[in-house]
């Protein structure tokens, strides 16, 4: 008879064995990324140290795969403590081998879509632990037939509205409530985006206002716990009861769940003025306060760069433009991505272009096609290979008329990097820009426009551009990356609203007794 740690290694090699089999891009668009062993050991280790010692165990893991983590608890807690374990797989590539791995233990191994079945009625027959690691599959994957049907499914079971901008992972968090019995355990492996993203405030709701939240453990994101996935990684544990209004949750970061680096607990009532989690545990050790001072949507108008719907078509080299012998009329100058760029101060000539190596240009046309057609031939004839190439059926192009035209997007004065990732040379993941040059931007970048008091004395004292650019650039990284969100392999990213978000208190410091700026700002902001 096979021990339980030789068919964890058998069900470790058939989950290889059958990942391999699958086409990486494939695995990826159905959102399955294997859990590691170990680190399914730990995550079933803790819930299971939630439940009382005496309790027998109603186990579901929703998202089943080879069932890694009904393996860890099989290893765990003695055969007679299992009243039940109940799994959901929805791809029969995995559920059939899985069914012949686990024949002659407790397992029921459902060949179904764990979302679309209908959930127990009666309390006994209901689960006190629930672990699982959901597909990662985006809301942009999911068709708007299957996002309804996830919202109504919420509505319907739970009387909870879902944001539809959700991954399919939040869907299955959520709607597991619906499985569980009454203070019953859940533990949930899932990206750590939540805790920033705008569709993350309905989860954060959810897990404060709906159960009792026992701790989040983040890891550090140059840890990443997929080898195939870009995503940093948090495990949920929360409790199938209401809150207590003095409750207090735990959040670890770094190292192991069982031995984090940091460590700290706050006050559920304080955790709910907190919109960004990701912050935590480092800054509960001090009060937390909201920022009352002037931040730089007050100074700046933050909007991303142009998104072209196929850089590799519409941004071309100049030898490109001398190999299709293109138009000069329908091009112009746009910045290289940040890593083609040398220099963080852009120069320009008499007419604007930019004084770098890399020199990029946009094309750009509003003219309609029978016109092209007729007086530029050779644009035409360029054009004709992006409809070859299925460019103009593209999402962007689809939706803009004609499909070769861009949105406008003047040059700024200012830029800042869209994401990037700390370096020897800089701790900071972002770089702040000075742009001299008449060249906009792809959404690679994110572009500063100077509010009109601003602009009014930028025009009237030219030399203040380099010293608000060496203020932004003096910035601290844990100031913007404590407004953004971070991904696997520590990359870090801005949205225009983060960074708008971000405190400018240093940058009106540039201004001696405020002369040269007044910010018009709404009463409320003192108040």
């Amino acid at each position: 008879m096979e021990s339980l740690e030789e068919r964890e290694n058998a069900r470790f090699e058939l989950q290889e064995r059958l990942d391999d089999a699958k086409v990486q891009a494939e695995r990826n668009r159905l959102g399955q990324f294997s859990t590691p062993p170990q680190l399914a050991s730990d995550i079933v280790a803790y819930a299971v140290s939630l439940l009382s010692p005496r309790l027998k165990i109603r186990f579901l893991e929703p998202g089943f795969g080879t069932g890694p983590f009904y393996s860890a608890l099989l290893r765990q807690v003695p055969p007679s403590r299992i009243e039940a374990a109940t799994g959901y797989e929805i791809d029969r590539h995995y559920a059939e081998s899985a069914e012949h791995l686990w024949k002659g233990t407790r397992l029921r191994l459902c060949l179904a879509d764990f979302t679309t079945t209908e959930p127990p009625k009666a309390e006994a027959t209901k689960y006190n632990l629930v672990v699982c690691n959901p597909p990662y599959v985006r809301h942009h994957h999911l068709s708007q037939i299957q996002k309804r049907e996830l919202q109504r499914s919420i509505a319907r079971y739970l009387n909870f509205e879902m944001n539809g901008l959700g991954g399919l992972y939040t869907y299955f968090m959520v709607l597991s409530q619906a499985w569980m019995a009454k203070d019953g355990v859940g533990a949930w492996l899932i990206p750590s985006e939540f805790m920033d993203v705008n569709y993350g405030h309905r989860i954060k709701e959810f897990l404060m206002k709906r159960v009792t939240l026992s701790r989040i453990h983040r890891f550090d994101p140059n840890d990443v716990q997929f080898g195939d996935a870009l995503v940093s990684s948090a495990v949920v544990f929360f409790r199938n009861s209401p809150p207590q209004s003095n409750h207090e949750v735990e959040f670890t970061f770094g190292g192991m769940l069982a031995r984090p680096t940091v460590s700290d607990s706050i006050r559920l009532i304080d955790l709910r003025d907190i919109s960004k989690w990701t912050g935590l545990p480092q800054v509960i050790s001090t009060p937390i306060r909201k920022h009352n001072g002037v931040t730089l949507a007050d100074i700046f108008t933050v909007k991303r760069g142009l998104a072209t719907g196929c850089n590799a078509f519409f941004i071309l080299t100049m030898e490109q433009i001398r190999q299709f012998n293109l138009p000069k009329r329908f091009l112009k100058p746009i910045l290289p991505s940040p890593r083609d760029l040398e220099t963080d101060e852009i120069n320009a000539d008499e007419n604007g272009e930019p004084q770098i190596q890399n020199r990029r240009y946009l094309l750009s046309c509003g003219l309609p096609e029978n016109e092209v057609k007729e007086k530029y031939p050779v644009l035409w004839r360029y054009l004709e290979r992006g409809i070859k190439a299925g460019i103009d059926k593209r999402y962007l192009c689809q939706h803009r008329e004609p499909w070769y035209s861009q949105e406008e997007r003047p040059p700024a004065p200012f830029l800042c990097t869209y994401m990037g990732r700390p370096t020897r040379r800089s701790q900071s993941p972002f770089r702040f820009i000075l742009n001299h040059s008449k060249a906009t931007t792809a959404n690679v970048y994110l572009l500063l426009y100077p509010k009109p008091d601003l602009a009014a004395s930028l025009s009237n004292h030219p030399e203040l551009y380099r010293k608000i650019w060496k203020t932004l650039s003096t910035i601290t990284a844990e100031t913007l990356m404590k407004e953004g969100r971070v991904y696997g392999g520590g990359l870090h990213k801005l949205e225009p609203k983060e960074l708008a978000n971000v405190p400018a208190d240093s940058v009106l410091k540039v201004f001696s007794e405020g002369k040269h700026l007044r910010i018009r700002r709404q009463m409320d902001l003192f108040a």
